[in-house]
């Protein structure tokens, strides 16, 4: 592939469709996300203070708002911070946020936060003197969250968490316990074969935890191996089209605009192929999917120009398959089992609908086994997510959470059970049907933990 070193900044004519795609995908976006997002209440719980809140997550795993009461100290969320790192309670995200939370609002904004930050882990909230968490990578987190209120009742939200935090830690390690050594008469004695016993059970819970951690090491690597070879398709699928339009690019006739989108989509093209290079985990390839989509809509603007035609707009990619290239229809398209909701289509596969055909799904191989890619699990998710994250953020999981999909990349978070005020939450995203992912519905538990 003979490669133009050239790339330029964005063509004239995709600034002049910006502005205009750039309306329509917002209301492409308002419409996809109003099922998930009506089910936060303004101003308590906004969409934007939780996109604002899992931005910050990415880089921060404790997050502590200005207007959160009780709060922690600048002492208290470092200490938490490394209490994560060195008790292996991670990955899991803390955020502080303002009081005033019914605890229906408390499982939708902890839901609406996994949902933008995109990261799995163990995810907890704290408003006022409630606290919801949950994990997609745990059993059991809603009751260990349960434990930890209960035990640190009156001591206050830094007590919580911190207990919360041991608690997770040893979920992951596998751990059950401590032993408590003595005879049980009150003098602090015991038989050397107690205390043989107790050490051989702190040896073997020992090499338990360390054989739990290679596991879990060794199932990540196999996981982020798998995703990267499904990746590698896309990249060598737009390689292969750029390499289409190289002798194009020779020709004297070719518009000078052509070339210079051409050299915007190898750039973009080689930045995909470095990043994914480098990735050591699923987060990692979000911007291997961001230069893709970029490369890709680069590729058809040149190509348009070389033809002599207008280029189109830009659009989200294709929901089907994001290497049909930008969408040019919104369609109304279920899974099976699933609830009609619009998604972006391009056109051959807005005929296909249109005729009562299936349109053309990209699959992946996961487990062996062929399956569309919107459902391949949340490792998926960031290298999907990185194709429509520049069109007014969250659209791509705005499609798959809730009533469309139910699981797959979506989770299926259900909202467990509602404390604080004894009240329920009533379904998950969209109301639709949901699954469980990583041993449970993602929904909460926690508690009033005063003080």
């Amino acid at each position: 592939m003979r490669f133009d070193g050239r790339r330029g900044g964005q063509l004239a004519v995709v600034r002049l469709s910006w502005s205009l795609g750039l309306v329509l995908i917002a209301l492409l976006t308002w419409a996809a996300a109003a099922p998930a997002q009506s089910n936060l209440a303004e101003p308590a719980t906004s969409v934007s203070e939780i996109r604002e809140v899992a931005g910050a997550l990415r880089s921060d795993p404790v997050y502590v708002s200005g207007d959160a009461e009780p709060g922690l100290t600048e002492s208290e969320a470092q200490a938490l911070r490394e209490r994560i790192r060195s008790a292996d309670a991670g990955p899991i995200y803390v955020a502080l946020l303002a009081a005033g939370r019914s605890s229906t609002e408390m499982g939708a904004a902890l839901q609406e936060l996994y949902r933008r930050a995109r990261r799995r882990g163990t995810y907890v909230i704290v408003s006022g003197n409630q606290l919801r968490a949950d994990s997609d990578t745990l059993d059991g987190v809603p009751a260990l969250a349960d434990e930890a209120v209960s035990a640190q009742s009156g001591q206050g939200v830094n007590a919580v968490l911190t207990d919360l935090l041991d608690r997770v830690a040893q979920g992951r390690s596998g751990a059950v316990g401590t032993a408590n050594p003595g005879n049980g008469n009150g003098d602090g004695g015991g038989s050397g074969a107690g205390l043989l016993l107790i050490g051989g059970l702190a040896v073997g819970a020992g090499g338990l935890a360390v054989a739990s951690r290679r596991r879990r090491r060794k199932a990540d690597a196999a996981e982020l191996e798998e995703v990267k070879d499904n990746v590698r398709d896309d990249l060598v699928a737009l390689g292969d089209d750029i390499r289409l339009l190289d002798i194009d690019m020779e020709l004297d006739t070719t518009p000078q605009p052509a070339k210079e989108a051409y050299g915007q989509a190898v750039g973009a093209y080689e930045r995909a192929e470095q990043t994914w290079e480098m990735a050591r985990s699923p987060e990692d390839l979000e911007p291997v999917g961001a230069a893709l989509e970029e490369g890709r809509y680069a590729m058809v603007v040149a190509k348009s120009l070389v033809e002599g035609r207008q280029p189109p707009e830009r659009r989200p990619p294709c929901f089907f398959d994001p290497r049909h290239g930008p969408s040019t229809h919104d369609v109304e398209w279920a899974p099976p089992y699933g609830e009609p909701r619009l998604v972006p289509a391009c056109q051959a596969d807005a005929v296909r609908l249109q005729s009562g055909e299936d349109p053309r799904v990209r699959e992946l191989m996961v487990n062996g086994a062929r399956t569309p890619y919107y459902n391949a699990g949340p490792a998926y998710a960031p290298f999907a997510g990185g194709f429509y994250g520049g069109f007014g953020g969250g659209l791509l999981p705005g499609l798959l959470i809730g009533s469309m999909l139910g699981g797959g990349m979506g989770m299926g978070m259900g909202a467990g059970t509602a404390y604080g005020d004894g009240g329920g939450w009533g379904g998950d995203f969209g109301g639709g049907g949901g699954g469980d992912f990583g041993g449970g519905d993602f929904g909460g538990g926690g508690g009033d933990f005063g003080g």
